[in-house]
């Protein structure tokens, strides 16, 4: 993140002590972890303040599963007060993405035991229903080590198309009782919604239709994820050739590589440029089998969300043109009542980037500086969840800030 970030965060201190007096000094941790998010790997006030933390590898195998790998992210100075498991969206770097680690090592600042492990399928920006499996391995191993995670104090974060494997996971028989919390930033509750979104930029919100300039982002995630449905190797290298070809001019005709393609293959393009609302279901219908049968288990639209036992803090952008933010409260509307808290970001949230905009503007004192309210207080209640009794009840039940 920029420097900017930080600017409009000592703004924003200045003008909530000025509302908020005294009482908002209790805010100050959730103040510097804010900033320290915004910061990235650039300096903060929470980096001079605390130890930079531990990074090791580990690797650990439960109930004789295949062995997963991960990077653990520990407090350089105290113990752990509350362990958490990270899961990146679908992208390249997987647990190394920049901003994950960043993240990963402002949470270990704050006495967090962070693992982040190497889930099968990210590095190929594909989300596969397995995932659920993998991501409750590595929570059953950290709730299990009272040195990571003290009194049972555990959870799950994820981000964008991280979070259905996520909450997947979180329903898992061996674990359920166990996950405390989940933190979901950007994430999905009906995933075939969620395609169409990133395909046509169509959306709908109390019934009501709404449309936003998609991210391409999605689709060529889509049409990378979709190479392992197609069994062709022919299809494998035309589809890296039209994204490739795409990638360096977007206006580029590609007609040349499309006519090469399978019937299978040629499908799946189809939907990933589709752009016309009306022509989605029947081109979902002709996508390989195998491919609709995970995306049938990756949605959460179609499980049963009344028996989880955590926690949702669900953070989303108004702005986000990868998942639309009516995917978050629908999501909230389907946990178990009291279970969830939303704060929709406007301006200052993406997808999972803030973009802070120009200090001390008419926009910032009107939309930037209540997004940092909320987000302020969306990073208090993890920072809850690390102190948290077993059964202790928020304080603040509000479902939606």
């Amino acid at each position: 993140m920029s420097i900017s970030v930080r600017h409009v965060l000592i703004a924003a201190l200045c003008l909530l002590l000025l509302a908020g007096g005294y009482g908002y000094l209790r805010q100050y941790q959730p103040l510097l972890v804010l900033a320290d998010i915004g910061a990235g790997h650039g300096p903060s006030r929470w980096k001079e303040v605390t130890q930079a933390p531990r990074r090791q590898s580990v690797a650990f195998s439960v109930n004789g599963r295949a062995r997963t790998l991960g990077d653990l992210y520990l407090p350089a100075d105290a113990e752990p007060a509350a362990g958490i498991v990270l899961v990146p969206g679908a992208v390249p770097q997987g647990k190394d993405d920049p901003r994950l680690v960043a993240f990963a090592t402002t949470l270990a600042r704050a006495r967090f035991a962070v693992l982040a492990p190497v889930l099968s399928g990210v590095r190929e920006l594909r989300v596969r229903p397995s995932d659920a499996r993998e991501v409750a391995d590595a929570f059953a191993w950290l709730a299990s080590r009272t040195d990571l995670a003290p009194g049972g104090r555990a959870g799950i974060g994820a981000f964008s198309y991280a979070v259905g494997p996520a909450v997947l996971a979180a329903l898992e028989p061996d674990i359920r009782e166990r996950v405390r919390f989940i933190v979901a930033v950007g994430g999905y509750h009906d995933l075939y919604r969620s395609v169409r979104f990133f395909t046509t930029g169509y959306f709908e919100e109390d019934g009501k239709a709404g449309h936003m300039k998609p991210d391409d982002y999605g689709r060529l995630v889509f049409a990378y994820g979709a190479k392992a449905y197609l069994h062709a190797q022919r299809d494998h290298e035309l589809i890296e050739a039209i994204a490739e070809r795409k990638r360096r001019d977007r206006a580029a005709d590609v007609a040349d590589l499309v006519a090469g393609l399978s019937r299978e293959a040629k499908a799946v393009y189809e939907l990933a440029v589709n752009s016309d609302p009306a022509r989605f279901a029947p081109l979902l219908a002709g996508l390989p089998p195998a491919m609709l049968a995970d995306l049938d288990a990756l949605s959460l639209h179609n499980k049963d969300l009344s028996r989880l036992k955590a926690r949702l803090l669900l953070v989303h952008g108004r702005n986000d043109n990868l998942i639309p933010y009516p995917e978050t409260l629908a999501l909230a509307q389907a946990a178990p009542q009291g279970k969830a808290r939303v704060w929709l970001i406007g301006r200052l949230l993406g997808h999972v980037d803030l973009s802070p905009g120009r200090v001390l503007s008419w926009q910032f004192v009107s939309q930037a500086l209540p997004d940092i309210w909320r987000m302020l207080r969306a990073v208090a209640a993890l920072l809850g969840e690390r102190d948290r009794g077993k059964d202790s009840q928020w304080t603040d039940r509000s479902a939606q800030a």
